[in-house]
């Protein structure tokens, strides 16, 4: 897997466009994300992980994170969208000065997704568990930024 680009680079060829802030939206997806967020959470300790629902949990984890990273890029005055938005995303992370490994880490678990979506990936329980803890962690913080964000508006 190769490196993901610096953010000014998708923002110089049109996958990332300025825009004035949207704060609704952003609010949508930040409520978004904590339902999806309680749900994660339910789901994990009522049925455990296995190999069975590993998919789901990275699924759904992958779109709790991105959720939260357009709700502060849209805060932010920013929209990703047609090819490569998603790693557009991915790449705002140093925006918000999360350390490499976190960002490499989201671009690992874009990358997984669009497999599952696309090619028929199968992930095991041992990622999904892995997914499951940088949601966890990374989810909180996102929220923090998103909302200390918010308020400065």
């Amino acid at each position: 897997m190769r490196a993901v680009r610096r953010f000014e680079e998708f923002l110089a060829q049109g996958t990332v466009k300025r825009q004035s802030s949207n704060r609704s939206r952003a609010a949508f997806l930040l409520t978004e994300s904590e339902k999806s967020y309680a749900h994660l959470l339910a789901s994990v300790e009522k049925l455990g992980v296995d190999d069975d629902n590993a998919n789901t949990y990275v699924k759904n984890s992958y779109d709790i994170l991105m959720e939260l990273i357009r709700a502060r890029m849209l805060l932010d005055g920013y929209n990703a969208s047609g090819q490569g938005g998603h790693e557009a995303e991915v790449a705002y992370l140093r925006v918000l000065d999360f350390p490499e490994k976190d960002v490499q880490f989201a671009d690992q678990l874009r990358y997984f997704r669009n497999g599952m979506l696309y090619y028929g990936t199968i992930l095991d329980a041992e990622y999904a568990e892995k997914v499951i803890a940088y949601a966890k962690r990374m989810s909180a913080k996102l929220r923090e930024k998103a909302v200390a964000r918010e308020r400065r508006q």
